[in-house]
């Protein structure tokens, strides 16, 4: 459908707790999914949530085979997730460097939690239950944050390590955010 432009951190909107979505299997919904899918490939991202461009609504999409911005992450499948509810399996967390189309140039580390169990539906209406570790999980914990207006440098603890892409990996081929 379209490449939509990312509201970068500073937007109000990326601040708001998303509304729920009521309607399933609508065109309005299929639109905004696909508008989201054309975003997320065409900035190299692993996922996206959809206040990132303006719709304050609790759908978030994420997945990949292989991410130049994340070269060594394992893949993780395309999925639509609408309406997700996380459940922590453990305390384990794991510090991990991030980034953000809506915090473009930059790089931190973040602590995420490293297994869980998200829930949500589909565009379609369908659940989705799945168990999840890793940098799967991490890119859930990511996204999911977006739909309760949290940026991922309001999570990070050490600000030594966060900073420009550029001045962080100086002399790396690290895609810009």
């Amino acid at each position: 459908m379209a490449i939509k432009p990312v509201l970068k951190m500073g937007d109000p909107v990326l601040l708001q707790v998303a509304k729920p979505v009521d309607r399933f299997d609508s065109s309005e919904l299929h639109s905004l999914i696909q508008d989201m899918h054309d975003t997320m490939i065409h900035l190299n991202g692993a996922g996206l949530a959809a206040p990132q461009i303006g719709v304050s609504l609790q759908v978030v999409i994420f997945g990949f085979a292989n991410n130049p911005r994340y070269p060594r992450a394992e893949e993780v499948p395309f999925t639509v997730l609408i309406n997700p509810q996380l459940t922590l399996l453990s305390d384990e967390q794991e510090d991990g460097w991030e980034g953000c189309l809506s915090v473009p140039g930059m790089r931190g580390v973040v602590p995420r939690y490293v297994h869980l169990r998200y829930q949500g539906m589909d565009q379609y209406g369908c659940a989705i239950d799945r168990t999840v570790s890793g940098f799967h999980a991490r890119v859930v914990q990511h996204e999911c944050d977006h739909l309760q207006g949290i940026l991922y440098p309001m999570r990070i603890k050490d600000f030594r390590l966060f900073g420009f892409t550029e001045v962080l990996f100086p002399g790396q081929e690290v895609m810009d955010d």
